[in-house]
């Protein structure tokens, strides 16, 4: 039976999740009959029993940012090889604690958990909602969190969750890019913070790039081989990916044998004229200047076929209350300020951008509510 106990911000030195003031460790702990968690919690439960019972197959559906969502298999051994090569990169130990406050239904909420239990250090688990330090007790602070971008601007927003984000030791971010603002301010209040990139088909990220000033250069994991296909895209051959070769769709820029920098996804590439055009990288570069005129819509650029230069770039708009006039002075300063190449041909308002389960952009269905 869980332990009911008042958290307190000392370091204990081994597994032990923390949920609502109890402690729970052994597989029994997590039986949820007739305990009426909320589903977050009901995920990470689910999950720690399987695994503390010896579970080796864990089947997980991929988020669908780029296409149908489909389940894949994952190994106990995948996942114990990607804990280890993130406890070996920062450094943790049985000191260390956690914070969970992702859905523990996706690969990297589950991931943390698997940390937590290899790592042998206790895990806090919170509502994965977009201000997750809202719940935490005052005297605790966790050393190594994981976040998703949107959550990360939240905390900053907040004075009191800032000074909890600050002290953290380790904050990685995933889920989506994190945007050159977001940048900007998570080095002003010096936090030390990394974007990842990964995929659930080689368990979360294995490759990490610190958020400082520049591009985003990203190193690998120990033990992680990575190469080019003739697109230039990545492929991914590791402990996590069972030493398979994962041939991703993501367009690369290798510096060194373990680091790269990364352009886009291959299948967003925008061939306009001749003129090869990433989505991606438009989109970090333009950013502060679409602020500018629309700082509250969400946005995304996209190809659209052309007769005469067979795609034509555009920029899609999440804002209910269109407006031509402002979509046309940006197009002029975008053009003064990037060239003619990197300026949409045309401005597209949508009032809301359909997406995945896990929340991201769905790039194509919402270009075809157009």
């Amino acid at each position: 039976m869980a332990k009911s106990v008042k958290v307190q911000n000392q370091k204990l030195s081994m597994f032990q999740l923390h949920f609502n003031n109890q402690i729970f460790q052994r597989k029994e702990d997590f039986e949820m009959e007739g305990k009426g968690f909320p589903e977050f919690v009901e995920a990470a439960f689910t999950f720690c029993k399987a695994w503390l019972s010896g579970q080796e197959i864990f089947l997980q559906q991929t988020s669908g940012s780029t296409g149908i969502p489909k389940e894949t298999e994952l190994t106990r051994t995948q996942m114990l090889a990607s804990a280890e090569a993130t406890g070996a990169f920062f450094g943790t130990n049985s000191e260390t604690q956690l914070l969970c406050c992702l859905n523990s239904a996706y690969i990297a909420g589950k991931m943390m958990l698997v940390r937590a239990m290899l790592w042998d250090c206790p895990i806090s688990l919170v509502e994965p909602k977009s201000n997750p330090f809202q719940d935490l007790p005052k005297d605790f602070s966790p050393d190594f969190i994981a976040m998703v971008p949107l959550q990360v601007e939240t905390c900053l927003e907040d004075f009191q969750t800032l000074v909890k984000l600050k002290k953290v030791s380790n904050l990685i971010i995933g889920g989506a890019p994190v945007s050159q603002n977001l940048k900007t301010r998570l080095m002003e209040n010096n936090i030390s913070a990394w974007q990842t990139y990964g995929m659930t088909e080689t368990v979360s990220h294995i490759a990490l790039a610190k958020i400082e000033t520049g591009d985003s250069h990203y190193h690998t994991l120990p033990e992680v081989e990575i190469g080019q296909d003739e697109r230039g895209a990545l492929w991914i051959k590791s402990p996590m990916s069972r030493l398979d070769k994962i041939q991703s769709n993501d367009l690369v820029e290798l510096t060194t044998k373990t680091s790269f920098y990364w352009l886009g996804r291959a299948d967003f590439v925008i061939n306009s004229g001749g003129i090869k055009l990433h989505p991606e990288l438009l989109e970090q570069k333009s950013e502060s200047l679409i602020r500018e005129f629309f700082p509250d819509s969400r946005f995304f650029f996209f190809g659209e076929k052309d007769k005469i230069l067979g795609e034509r770039l555009i920029l899609i708009l999440e804002n209910t209350e269109p407006n031509e006039e402002l979509a046309k002075l940006l197009q002029e300063r975008t053009k003064s300020r990037l060239g003619n190449f990197e300026t949409p041909k045309k401005i597209y308002f949508l009032p809301a951008f359909i997406e995945t389960e896990s929340g991201k952009i769905n790039r194509l269905m919402t270009f075809n509510q157009i």
